[in-house]
């Protein structure tokens, strides 16, 4: 696994506006909850009256583009560099994908939601028997939880991955609009999105906090029997784990979240398995296949099905609800796992975020909801009764049928939803810091512990003003300022990727080239070489011949020359010189007799000369001897 390394930044505009519109909130569902309620629920009948039908339209498109993106040539695209491979191994991937959040939805509703539906049908089923209410159950439930928030998350993850690790632009949601808006994305427009992304997230993330809160609360009061399940107990919940996601903050992604994300999705596949095997598991099987086969052949139907002709109310309380919910968690799970997804293709990165987080759907609706249908269908009204009424407390109450073991199970959930708890204000603290920290990836903890009690503080407010349905009417009327930012997105990706789609498939055709001139002059040269030589040895000989008897014949020529000249050379002297003695003997003699003459005479004349001189001193030796003799006489 490789870590890379991330720039601390400063907060930025966005961080002081943002955050003083949510302690805003704060103070006003603390001040005055009624009036907060009373307001949220009209601008809840607003949204659903004038914009359910956009809900629905949006997450379709959605499916279809992200989907579409998988199986077309934009798959190959990779989520960073081209040489990047991803920072975490697949089953820590996983985990991770879970523990941001959307398992807290997992545990909270995987026993209720099927039952609920077959309890308080979808209008079509209002009058269908029991067996066709509890399949179509589990459909909507798995309808609710498989390919739809899965591609609304993909979208805005795989959007952010691309400008982020592709584009090297900041963890911003403005940053996805640069190919539509330019440099403005970083003018007072693109900080405008980028709030409106911050305040969804705040709102989604406050959901699943009071989530976390209303589930621990009664899991508790269930097992101990003691520990009251109302709004005090929630708060000292949520203050508690405020606190202990401190220390998971404070340990950075790669340690504190990554580990309790393992250990999360442990725990999860122990419990899943119990129900599968102390269950009905024949039930479970068969319900699973029913199920998928039921949610492929009926998913375009409940797509786009509004009930017009109806009042909307059930599709508004739990279909456009959900819709809502998981846009509004769309940019805190669209940032972590653009952040924990790097160097991954977007076919792979498709396929473990939207393909496999389906499929544990459908086992982990059908296995619990199915669990809970079963008991329901065998008498058991007690369990129906909490579901309608004290929904948190449906797991426990389902769990405790197991007996001593159930009972362990029981605490092993309250652990799990405590770890998912964890994880989730981990998770939203991170991502908040960062796109309030113009998109650092590695926010400062004093801006991650800002948010985590900002966001604390909205979940317990709307605790005060409605319970759950104020969870449910702040999710819807927040999502939609940013599911019109999300369809815009589809656009701007678009035009991103078309690009450089075109410059990849230059690149390519530059190197497909590239790599059949290297086989074809290497593979192929030496025999199309003797092919050649085969075919043209004749031609080329006679000419070659010619040529090459030219080019010789001069070197030649000037070689025999020489060698010729050497071996006359010696033969031509001889005779030469004794032709030429011949001819110049006569000449020679004379002039030879004659230097011959004059050489003898000047000897001779010198001979003469030294005699004569010799014969002089003689003569005056021997008369001076005499002088001297006659003077001695």
């Amino acid at each position: 696994m490789k870590n890379f390394e991330y720039e601390t930044k400063k907060p930025s505009i966005v961080f002081y506006i943002s955050a003083s519109l949510v302690a805003l909130f704060v103070l006003w569902g603390a001040i005055g909850p009624e009036s907060l309620a009373n307001i949220s629920d009209s601008a809840l009948g607003a949204t659903l009256d004038n914009f359910g039908w956009f809900y629905m339209l949006a997450t379709a498109l959605f499916i279809v583009f992200v989907i579409f993106l998988a199986v077309s040539p934009f798959g190959r695209l990779k989520l960073g560099k081209p040489d990047e491979q991803p920072e975490y191994k697949f089953y820590t991937w996983i985990g991770m994908l879970f523990s941001a959040g959307i398992g807290v939805g997992f545990v909270f509703w995987g026993v209720a939601e099927p039952a609920l539906y077959y309890l308080d049908p979808h209008p079509d089923f209002m009058f269908e028997s029991d067996e066709v209410k509890a399949n179509a159950g589990l459909r909507y439930a798995v309808f609710h939880w498989a390919l739809h928030p899965w591609a609304i998350f993909s979208l805005v993850a795989l959007t952010l991955a691309y400008v982020q690790f592709r584009k090297d632009q900041p963890a911003l949601i403005s940053s996805a609009f640069q190919p539509l808006l330019g440099e403005k994305v970083r003018g007072p427009f693109g900080k405008g999105i980028d709030t409106l992304a911050v305040l969804a997230t705040s709102t989604g993330v406050a959901t699943t906090f009071g989530l976390s809160a209303l589930q621990i609360t009664g899991g508790l009061s269930h097992l101990t029997g003691t520990i009251p399940n109302n709004a005090t107990t929630q708060f000292i919940i949520i203050a508690i784990v405020t606190f202990l996601f401190i220390f998971s903050a404070a340990s950075g992604i790669n340690k504190g979240i990554r580990i309790l994300s393992v250990t999360n999705l442990t725990i999860a596949a122990i419990l899943l398995i119990f129900i599968i095997i102390a269950g009905p598991t024949l039930f479970i099987a068969e319900s699973i296949v029913t199920t998928i086969g039921g949610y492929l052949a009926n998913v375009t139907q409940m797509s786009l099905d509004l009930n017009p002709f109806g009042d909307g109310e059930w599709l508004g309380m739990y279909t456009i609800f959900f819709w809502a919910w998981h846009i509004s968690w769309a940019p805190f799970m669209g940032i972590f796992i653009a952040r924990i997804s790097r160097g991954r293709t977007i076919r792979e990165f498709v396929a473990g975020v939207l393909i496999v987080p389906s499929l544990l759907a459908v086992i982990w609706f059908t296995a619990f909801g199915g669990t809970t249908l079963d008991m329901i269908l065998q008498g058991n009204e007690q369990l129906g009764d909490l579901v309608v009424n004290d929904v948190e407390v449906a797991l426990f109450v389902m769990l405790s049928e197991f007996g001593i073991f159930g009972i362990i199970m029981s605490i092993l959930a309250v652990l799990l939803i405590i770890i998912f708890f964890i994880t989730s204000a981990d998770s939203a603290s991170y991502v908040l810091g960062a796109m309030t920290s113009d998109g650092s990836l590695n926010p400062k903890l004093s801006i991650k512990v800002i948010w985590g009690f900002l966001i604390a503080g909205t979940a317990s407010v709307l605790l005060i003003s409605g319970g759950l349905t104020g969870l449910q009417t702040a999710s819807i009327v927040a999502a939609l300022p940013f599911a019109i930012i999300m369809v815009v997105m589809v656009f701007s990706l678009l035009i991103m990727m078309g690009k450089d789609m075109r410059k990849e498939h230059k690149r390519n055709r530059r190197r497909q080239t590239k790599r059949v001139k290297e086989e074809v002059y290497g593979d192929m040269y030496d025999t199309m070489k003797e092919k050649v030589y085969d075919d043209m040895k004749e031609d080329v000989y006679e000419q070659v011949k010619d040529d090459v008897y030219d080019d010789m014949k001069e070197d030649v020529y000037e070689q025999v020359k020489e060698e010729v000249y050497d071996d006359m050379k010696e033969e031509v002297y001889e005779q030469v010189k004794e032709d030429v003695y011949d001819d110049i003997k006569d000449e020679v003699y004379e002039e030879f007799k004659e230097k011959v003459y004059d050489d003898l005479r000047e000897d001779l004349e010198e001979q003469l000369n030294g005699e004569l001189e010799t014969d002089v001193k003689k003569k005056e030796d021997t008369s001076q001897k005499k002088k001297n003799d006659s003077k001695k006489d």
